[in-house]
């Protein structure tokens, strides 16, 4: 593809104009935001969603409420577990950050029970802040999710088709908080993350902070390479994560993951015929119908998948792994999601 190939030169040497932005109090709204839009700060979670619109609501949306999520869910990726673990302070001062971006005096950290080490080192750090509060979640999948997480510590539920907005609350990543503090502190913009690199395929499965734009198989061979012929590449988790077809593609702001399965655990069964035996049904975390909305976009008929509140799914692949007939329900629903936004956008 269409590219640009930057070569290092290996001195990693910081710019003279990267300098710190002041002192957090000394900050307006407006320069915390420019801050943030300046270094490229976007959401760490995946989604990749720009930050300083996230923190830019409308006008009649009042928002009392900042939620940060490490709640990692997702099996195998530990990359927010370690970063809460040895670098709380950088994600309490994103916070606090965020909190004056927006204008609110609560903030919450979500982390799951399973993570108590990071619940420690999150609550010694918070010790000191009275409107900052460790809320810790039961651990279950997909607790990570913003609507599910919104519900777990506020109570509150969001809308169908709604945003957390809706409710009066931001959702941002721990990962942005800690790069927000990194470029109010040190100027540095986003320019490295911390990515899981696991998988029963990787020699010595380890979290590493790798520059953007890192290629995969550079990244792969740091740890020691591969054990064994791989059958699969995952940018991000199991459940959530997208196969790659090489391992020469780069690491993006999004990549809190790479996963690499052996050919026995990659090897997808044959998809049967649905026999409606509701599992995903029960197990959707949004209360959808996936085997009809998955059914619907087989057939192109993407009105009629519109009708199941298709875009209400958040992909979580939790009706896939269920089914016992291994259909490719996840998989479905996606073309049919973004069949219907771009007919949105084409609308408008």
């Amino acid at each position: 593809m269409l590219s640009v190939v930057i070569e290092s030169d290996g001195s990693d040497e910081v710019d003279e104009n990267v300098k710190p932005k002041g002192d957090l109090d000394s900050l307006t709204k407006e320069e915390i935001l420019d801050i943030i839009k300046e270094a490229g700060i976007t959401g760490l979670g995946g989604a990749g969603f720009p930050t300083h619109v996230k923190l830019s609501p409308l006008p009649d949306k009042k928002i009392d409420t900042i939620i940060l999520n490490g709640a990692e869910c997702e099996p195998y990726l530990t990359s927010d577990h370690r970063l809460m673990v040895e670098t709380p302070e950088k994600v309490v001062f994103g916070l606090k950050a965020i909190m004056k971006a927006v204008g609110v005096n609560k903030g919450f950290i979500g982390i799951e029970n399973n993570k108590p080490d990071a619940i420690e080192a999150m609550e010694k750090a918070v010790k000191d802040e009275p409107n900052i509060e460790i809320a810790t979640l039961i651990t279950k999948y997909p607790q990570g999710d913003e609507k599910r997480l919104i519900n777990a510590v506020t109570g509150r539920e969001v809308p169908a088709g709604g945003l957390p907005m809706d409710v009066g609350v931001v959702v941002n990543n721990v990962g942005t908080a800690a790069a927000i503090a990194d470029a109010i502190q040190t100027g540095m913009p986003l320019i490295q993350r911390i990515v899981t690199i696991t998988g029963s395929a990787v020699r010595e499965p380890k979290n590493l902070i790798v520059k953007i734009g890192t290629l995969f198989k550079e990244v792969i061979e740091q740890c020691g390479g591969y054990k064994g012929k791989p059958g699969k590449i995952i940018m991000g988790g199991p459940m959530m994560g997208i196969a790659q077809f090489t391992d020469e593609v780069p690491v993006i702001k999004g990549t809190s993951g790479i996963l690499v399965l052996n050919e026995k655990e990659a090897r997808i069964p044959e998809p049967k015929q649905c026999i409606r035996c509701g599992k995903c049904v029960d197990i959707c975390p949004v209360n959808l119908q996936p085997l009809f909305i998955s059914q619907f976009a087989l057939k192109n008929m993407y009105d009629e998948a519109e009708k199941y509140h298709a875009l209400d799914c958040i992909e979580c692949g939790s009706c896939s792994f269920i089914c016992p007939s291994k259909r490719p329900l996840l998989q479905s629903i996606r073309v049919a999601k973004r069949e219907l936004i771009s007919r949105r956008k084409k609308g408008k």
